[in-house]
């Protein structure tokens, strides 16, 4: 898989530990955003990501800051991405059935490295549920709802 890791100063450490280890898994891997852990702001680091990956046409990235909240936040305001933060490998395999995420975020202060791993793995080896209940919910993150709901 192609993966493009991005991640300001506070995530610049495990943004180096997961490339490493996805290089190892076999992964084709990409890093943009802090280049050291000099003070880098996580907007860019998350533009950058979204930049890259939509560009590379990667089939997943990760992102990394100090909780995994700021960059994730920000992550999701471009179009067709579906970014996650997760602390746990259950939390990474429902992003994946369920939302169809394709960015996941991690935090440095939160996750440890080998969990973060964990993390990963279970991101980029689970399947998008794509029954019809989910595809619809997707559909309307998305962006491509036909009618509002009625509300009563």
């Amino acid at each position: 898989m192609k993966l493009v890791l991005a991640s300001d100063h506070a995530g610049f450490q495990l943004r180096e530990t997961l490339a490493d280890y996805a290089r190892t898994l076999g992964h084709d891997v990409i890093t943009v955003g802090a280049p050291t852990e000099e003070a880098y702001d996580y907007p860019d680091a998350a533009d950058e990501g979204v930049e890259k990956f939509m560009k590379e046409h990667a089939d997943f990235a990760v992102f990394v800051c100090g909780s995994g909240i700021g960059i994730c936040m920000r992550a999701n305001k471009h179009h067709g991405i579906r970014a996650a933060d997760c602390t746990s490998v259950e939390m990474a395999k429902l992003a994946r059935q369920h939302n169809h995420a394709n960015v996941l975020c991690l935090g440095q202060r939160i996750t440890e490295p080998d969990m973060a791993k964990e993390i990963m793995e279970a991101f980029l080896n689970e399947a998008p549920d794509t029954t019809e209940r989910h595809q619809r919910r997707v559909d309307k993150i998305n962006g491509n709802v036909t009618a509002p709901r009625q509300l009563s």
